[in-house]
């Protein structure tokens, strides 16, 4: 609780300690260096009463103080207008800051905005892209999957190629047979003919004309049979050919849907080809045996001989039996 009044000396002495301090002993500063307590009337009235005795020496002492207590006021107030005008050139520099931060936030959210698009856009191409290159490795499976299949039927066309080669070497063998069995055939008919020349003019007369026939019918067949090799010749060209179009078909893989799919028809075609061939074939070796067993008929056959026209009989017969044998021979072996 403050005291209900206060004393000179007591104000002298808290007057003399603000000067000790270097403070200025205002009413206020006193009054506080009190504890607060006294009226500031009361302050003020002891501080003239103070100043009065002090007397004129003091007063010197006073008006220093007085002008140093000025010249600190100026300075204070020049430190605080200093300090306004750096704290305002702060702030102002702060705000500027603020805003330049805030723009250079918002060009960086819109420059991540933009990049966040263009990820999602590289994402979505990317996506695209993998799913290109998905489509593509499984239509490469795809092709190389129909390649290996061609591959395998083209092996397999080669094997039927070398059978039909074989089969055609065997029935070379037969044909070479048969034209040594007929040779053979020739020698015992010739004996025969000259033995019993005399008794079959007539029978011979109708089997040199069946023998023409025949002969004839051979040569025809031989002629087939001529353009069955031939069109084998031709078949393993057009497999060659093939396999000339597929090996270029592999580097061309632009084309290969395509090509593949002429090969596959001339593939197709080649074994209908060998099919009719075959039967060709076939229908020769039957004919020709047909032909043989003709033959061996014929020189069964009983005959009837004359002796007036034996010499001519031999000719003929000699002259056919020449037909017989060129027929039997395949061209480009005579």
């Amino acid at each position: 609780m403050a005291r209900s009044g206060i004393y000179k000396s007591e104000v002298l002495r808290a007057r003399d300690n603000l000067l000790a301090q270097g403070r200025n002993p205002s009413i206020d500063a006193i009054r506080a260096e009190l504890g607060n307590t006294g009226s500031k009337t009361t302050i003020h009235r002891y501080l003239k009463e103070l100043e009065e005795e002090e007397g004129a020496g003091s007063g010197a002492k006073i008006a220093v103080s007085e002008a140093i207590q000025e010249l600190i006021g100026r300075l204070a107030a020049r430190l605080h207008e200093e300090a306004d005008e750096r704290i305002a050139a702060m702030a102002a520099e702060s705000a500027a800051q603020l805003v330049q931060c805030r723009e250079q936030l918002a060009q960086t959210t819109a420059q991540a905005e933009v990049c966040q698009q263009q990820l999602q856009q590289v994402s979505q191409t990317l996506a695209v892209e993998q799913q290109a290159h998905s489509a593509t490795r499984q239509a490469l499976q795809a092709a190389q999957l129909r390649d290996g299949q061609q591959q395998q039927q083209i092996i397999g066309l080669q094997e039927r190629l070398a059978e039909n080669q074989a089969h055609r070497a065997s029935l070379e063998e037969k044909h070479q047979h048969a034209r040594e069995a007929l040779e053979h055939y020739r020698q015992s008919v010739k004996e025969q003919r000259d033995q019993e020349q005399r008794r079959h003019e007539q029978q011979v007369q109708q089997l040199q004309a069946e023998l023409r026939t025949l002969g004839q019918t051979l040569i025809v067949k031989q002629d087939e049979l001529t353009r069955l090799y031939q069109d084998s010749a031709r078949t393993g060209a057009e497999l060659l050919a093939a396999s000339r179009a597929l090996r270029q078909q592999e580097q061309e893989g632009a084309r290969q849907a395509q090509t593949m799919a002429g090969l596959q028809a001339r593939i197709v075609e080649q074994e209908r080809l060998l099919a009719v061939l075959n039967e060709r074939l076939g229908q020769a070796i039957s004919s020709r045996e047909e032909v043989w067993q003709l033959l061996q008929q014929a020189s069964a056959a009983p005959v009837v001989a004359t002796g007036e026209s034996s010499a001519l009989d031999m000719t003929a017969d000699s002259e056919a039996t020449n037909e017989v044998s060129d027929a039997a021979v395949p061209p480009g072996q005579s």
